[in-house]
């Protein structure tokens, strides 16, 4: 088991792949730590590899394209204490990993989000509906999860082996930030939060992120997840739109029939009635999805105790 794992995914980051490896090599050489780069190639044609192996990094490969599923191949390969992960495009400055670090192997935090938002995000990236995006991300999440994280979408981040081990990764892309940050939340894991210094790309380096595209699986995400993690209160608002809409059709048509004894609005009356009918099925739903998720809360918790179990066994047979 490594002490620490500085983990790289990358895709044709030829231009800056050199000075990052260099960077956390530097940042880590006079530390209490030993720290071993890994750098997970994603189909690049640039030599990405090559320039990362020369400068010093352990260099493995990912041939399913996506950021979700080289992050799914990186958790799932590597064991450490604690593991660092950031991306390849020179954006995020070395000098904050020894204190992300800290956090995980001395405050016992589970996740570490490197913040940009507060410091110098909106100066520096220069494209204006990504700093829209970002914002739009952390204030929905923070508003349905009731949660504090200041940047949602960071690629910064510190966890330790107990997250890393029990994350199951679904998405493929870059909305796999999203789902780290929600599932720490629901999960109540420990969160800390580093505020960074953030650089735009250097000239030559392009981003690989699609602002709408990508943007819309974001919001879609959010939308997933917010169902399957708070299913009570997504089926429950369908369920209270679905009954107030009925009701609001049905009381015109009872009004008629308690004055005249005719029902003029036949299909609407149908309409209503299915309406109300859907409602009650969208709430008992929630109920149930409810009732499973609390389940699976309880098994996560029996099973955060066995890997951390299990790290324990690592650690004192390593």
């Amino acid at each position: 088991m490594d002490n620490i794992a500085v983990l790289i995914p990358c895709y044709n980051e030829s231009v800056t792949i050199a000075k990052v490896v260099r960077d956390f090599k530097e940042v880590f050489e006079d530390s209490p730590w030993t720290a071993n780069i890994y750098v997970y190639d994603n189909n690049s044609t640039d030599g990405t590899d090559e320039i990362a192996r020369k400068a010093g990094a352990i260099v493995r490969y990912e041939r399913q394209q996506g950021k979700g599923n080289v992050i799914r191949r990186m958790f799932r390969e590597i064991d450490a204490e604690c593991y660092l992960m950031i991306d390849g495009d020179d954006t995020y400055p070395a000098e904050h990993a020894r204190e992300m670090v800290e956090k995980v192997l001395n405050e016992q935090a589970d996740m570490v989000v490197g913040d940009r938002l507060s410091s110098t995000y909106f100066t520096e990236n220069k494209r204006p509906f990504h700093n829209f995006g970002n914002s739009l991300v952390r204030k929905s999440i923070n508003l349905l999860f009731k949660s504090e994280i200041k940047d949602i979408m960071t690629g910064y981040r510190a966890f330790s082996y107990e997250f890393v081990k029990t994350f199951p990764v679904l998405s493929n892309g870059f909305e796999i930030e999203t789902e780290m940050s929600i599932h720490a939340i629901d999960k109540n894991m420990a969160l800390q939060n580093v505020v960074i210094d953030y650089r735009d790309r250097p000239e030559g380096s392009e981003s690989k992120l699609n602002t709408f595209s990508d943007g819309a699986k974001v919001l879609k995400t959010i939308v997933r997840l917010f169902r399957n993690y708070k299913p009570m209160v997504f089926f429950g608002s369908i369920s209270a739109i679905l009954a107030i809409l009925s009701v609001i059709f049905f009381v015109p048509i009872m009004v008629t029939y308690v004055k005249t004894g005719l029902v003029p609005k036949l299909p609407t009356l149908i309409v209503c009635g299915f309406a109300f009918i859907a409602a009650i099925q969208s709430l008992f739903s929630g109920l149930i999805l409810s009732s499973l998720g609390q389940k699976n809360r309880h098994d996560f918790e029996y099973q955060l105790q066995r890997i951390s179990d299990e790290k324990k066994r690592r650690l004192q047979n390593r």
